[in-house]
């Protein structure tokens, strides 16, 4: 019950930042659900091993680099679902962060 909720969340979180950011557009709710199972893979089997293959980096620059991480797999989500699209990187890094604001901001007020 928790997965198809957090799905419906993160789903939400990008019709929401779709309307907000010209850059970034859904087409429908099938193709923000898809798009949020996506990320939600994306975001349990690649980003773990991002992240430690690119922990120096990380140190580094202090946890800047994961916007980076965040970013990038936002858009490889983008770039094979249809109806789901981001125009440029720097639009992703924000499309992101806005996703993960509101999605976090959603799930805890489930709980």
């Amino acid at each position: 019950m928790k997965i198809i909720s957090n799905i419906l969340v993160t789903a939400l979180a990008l019709v929401i930042t779709a309307y907000l950011i010209p850059g970034i557009e859904v087409n429908g709710v099938y193709p923000a659900l898809i798009a949020a199972l996506i990320l939600g893979i994306l975001n349990v089997i690649i980003k773990p091993i991002l992240v430690i293959l690119t922990l120096p980096i990380t140190i580094i620059t202090l946890g800047l680099f994961m916007f980076v991480i965040n970013a990038t797999l936002f858009m490889f989500a983008a770039s094979f679902i249809e109806g789901f699209t981001v125009d440029g990187f720097l639009i992703a890094i924000l499309g992101s962060l806005i996703v993960s604001v509101i999605s976090a901001f959603a799930n805890n007020f489930i709980k």
